[in-house]
């Protein structure tokens, strides 16, 4: 391998444990976004999970960014009126 390939594999690699961290940390704010919907909702995990599926899809926001929005709210934090109202409409199909 000569140099040239070691920086493109070092570049790559550089790349992937970025993005890989990037995940592990989504994956976490998602986590603790089913959480508090749990809670709020008094629902089963997998509830949970599908209503913030439901708003994602509802508010047509990326997933991680509806999560990032709960969990900012359960930390007192303002909920936006639109994921507010598709909260809402999403707990009660799942009630």
């Amino acid at each position: 391998m000569d140099g040239d390939e070691q920086v493109d594999s070092i570049t790559m690699l550089q790349a992937e444990v970025r993005q890989l961290r990037q995940a592990i940390a989504s994956h976490i704010v998602v986590d603790q976004a089913i959480g508090v919907v749990i809670v709020v909702g008094r629902l089963a995990p997998k509830q949970g999970w599908d209503v913030l599926k439901d708003v994602s899809q509802h508010t047509n926001t990326k997933l991680r960014d509806v999560a990032g929005q709960v969990v900012e709210w359960a930390n007192g934090g303002p909920l936006p009126e639109t994921t507010r109202r598709a909260l809402d409409t999403a707990l009660d199909r799942a009630r």
